[in-house]
Formats: C-alpha cells, structure tokens, sequence
C-alpha cells in the first residue's frame, strides 16, 4: 500500500489517526476478520510514524474490539462483537 499521510499538528493526534485509517480499513473488509494486522513495523515505515505511536493506535483498535493482540504472534482482526477476554464489547471511543 502506497503511504498515508499523517498530519502531526492535524484535529487528532496521529496515533489516532492511524487508528481511524486502520479502522476504515477492517470495516471496507481490506483487512478481513482472523487476518494478520500488519507490524509495528511495517505500519510505522508506512505512516512515517515512530513504532510507539502504532502501538497507541493497536490499543485504540482493541478498546474499539476490532482487533486482539496475542503476545508473540502478533494482532489479528476480530469478529465483530468478539474480545479475546470473552467480555463484552467496550463502548467506542469516537475515532471511528
């Protein structure tokens, strides 16, 4: 995927806004659900973002339950609905 640009001085802070452009992503299905998110890294070179700022934007996804993180595997997108605790959905934080 070509790049995205991200505004530092934007509305949102930018680990929001890689949450919001990851988000668009999982509900237009370009990320399927059980499919892989791509790495930190990864995400990072794409975004032109330090590798702390995604990890912000993994948290915001799974309060928003669209994706789980197992250590040592890596995240994944979930069902939607699903958390890997078994509870329920949290309520949506707005960036979506």
């Amino acid at each position: 995927m070509a790049p995205r640009e991200i505004d530092p001085r934007g509305a949102l802070p930018p680990f929001r806004q890689v949450a919001a452009a990851l988000a668009t992503e999982i509900k237009s299905g370009m990320l399927a659900t059980g499919s892989a998110v791509p790495s930190e890294r990864e995400l990072s070179e794409r975004f032109g973002v330090a590798r702390n700022t995604i990890r912000a934007a993994f948290g915001v996804l799974r309060d928003d339950g669209l994706v789980e993180t197992i250590p040592g595997r890596g995240t994944y997108v979930t069902e939607p609905g699903e958390q890997a605790d078994g509870g329920e959905q949290a309520p949506s934080t707005g960036v979506l």
